[in-house]
């Protein structure tokens, strides 16, 4: 369902990853049940984290299925279409954490709580889980839904969805996940723009929160399709629209914003799970 409700203080202004076999989620659920059945699109990695704060970083990712937003421009419609709801698994905490740490070796890295909406999941079990082992947590949301466990992440990045998505922002919802989150993590905004629109949305949503630091990116106008997993990607138009993003920042003088791209759309394009 869309989450169009809308009360916003803000002007009108009309989802490297890196390369490693993808493992699909694993068997069935193990018999101690260490939190509530989560639903798992897909768990991946060890990579690297292709954009915002973390852009670089070693990571695994475990994906989840479901989101309350549809975004025109939705690069990942296999975690959020409920018509691919038959190919999520509910998994419980110990079998999520069997995958990560086969994935990882047993080194403790980060782990990319994404989705679809992650926020939608019950995860509070498995970031306690994985932080008596070590590992760290990161979680991406449009900020539509907030969770009290928000406040064991180690990193939130708030990434509300500009005009081009079809999507209106509730900002007292945002403003709710920043209360929950409180100042445990570390928190930050990011936005995918494609347009002059998504770009003075970005400005005004990020001065509306001058205290989070601002990532913004360009979108991927050539999405894959939810059944491909290699699609056929514009990147001259990406880089293009990279070079204009750039550009329009430095024109502005908005130099508190970080430009940066999908480091793993340049190296892989639209591949799935690297």
């Amino acid at each position: 369902m869309y989450r169009i409700t809308t009360e916003s203080e803000v002007p009108d202004t009309s989802a490297v990853r890196g390369r490693e076999t993808q493992k699909k989620p694993g068997g069935a659920s193990s018999a101690s049940g260490l939190g509530n059945q989560i639903r798992i699109s897909e768990i991946f990695g060890p990579t690297i984290q292709g954009e915002g704060v973390l852009i670089g970083q070693p990571t695994v990712f475990v994906r989840t299925g479901g989101c309350d937003y549809r975004c025109s421009w939705c690069d990942s419609l296999h975690a959020v279409d409920s018509q691919f709801r038959d190919a999520w698994q509910p998994m419980d905490v110990d079998a999520i954490w069997a995958d990560v740490e086969h994935l990882s070796g047993g080194v403790p890295l980060m782990v990319s709580l994404s989705g679809g909406n992650p926020a939608i999941q019950p995860l509070d079990g498995l970031i306690a889980h994985g932080h008596q082992r070590g590992y760290r947590f990161a979680l991406e949301t449009q900020g539509s839904i907030a969770r009290d466990w928000f406040a064991d992440l180690d990193v939130l990045v708030l990434s509300p969805k500009p005009p081009s998505s079809g999507m209106e922002t509730d900002w007292i919802a945002l403003d709710d996940c920043l209360n929950k989150a409180g100042t445990k993590p570390q928190t930050v905004l990011k936005f995918v723009v494609f347009d002059e629109a998504d770009y003075a949305y970005a400005k005004a949503a990020s001065a509306r929160y001058p205290h989070l630091p601002t990532y913004l990116q360009p979108g991927n106008h050539t999405p894959p399709p939810p059944e491909a997993v290699d699609a056929v990607i514009d990147m001259d138009g990406i880089m293009s629209r990279v070079h204009w993003l750039v550009d329009r920042v430095m024109q502005d003088r908005w130099f508190a914003a970080t430009v940066l791209p999908q480091l793993h759309v340049l190296l892989w394009g639209n591949k799935r799970g690297v």
